[in-house]
């Protein structure tokens, strides 16, 4: 007796898989360049937190500006000001993480560990209450949250150079990993005659 193979709704073996198939060297290289450019973030996480605040304070600058522009673009509508006063607010603090990236990378590290320490008591508290079928999950995942926040507060400010790039590092390195992973599947996949 032959294994059964899951059944897919219709339609849904065809949606794509034959262009994934073809492209599959794209993504193995895209997740090849990723896993390269995660690992060099870890390894320069002090750097990566700069460059990524320095991001967001021209993000911010130029989405304020555009914000403006498009408040004088429009005097006459009735949300002028609150377009000119977001405008105006995006370019101060835009302005302001430019002037101090390494403030604004350990404040915000604050906020992450202290997200992580509430998610993750959130995440016991309701696995212990509740109980639902795999529960253990989502227990491992309050404590792991837990942890770390408590792990980067106990070295905060230090921590606020390094948390950000580190985390962008490895969330950059899991997804070169995934891509890579999904290109090699993909290269396995059948042609449709």
């Amino acid at each position: 007796m032959e294994p059964t193979r899951p059944m897919l709704m219709p339609g849904l073996a065809l949606l794509g898989l034959q262009e994934l198939r073809a492209k599959w060297g794209w993504f193995l290289a895209l997740g090849i360049c990723l896993v390269i450019l995660g690992t060099i973030a870890i390894g320069s996480s002090c750097v990566t937190t700069l460059v990524s605040m320095v991001l967001v304070g021209w993000l911010l600058i130029i989405g304020g500006t555009m914000e403006a522009l498009s408040a004088f673009a429009c005097k006459s509508w009735g949300g002028f000001f609150i377009d000119l006063l977001t405008g105006i607010l995006y370019g101060v603090v835009g302005c302001l993480i430019l002037a101090h990236p390494a403030e604004t990378g350990i404040a915000l590290t604050l906020l992450i560990a202290v997200s992580l320490i509430f998610s993750g008591i959130f995440r016991i508290a309701t696995a212990v209450i509740i109980r639902f079928p795999h529960w253990g999950w989502l227990l491992l995942h309050g404590v792991v949250n837990l942890f770390l926040g408590i792990s980067i507060v106990k070295q905060w400010p230090l921590s606020g150079l390094w948390v950000i790039g580190l985390f962008i590092g490895i969330d950059m390195l899991m997804n070169g990993w995934s891509l890579v992973m999904l290109g090699l599947t993909a290269r396995r996949i059948p042609a449709v005659q």
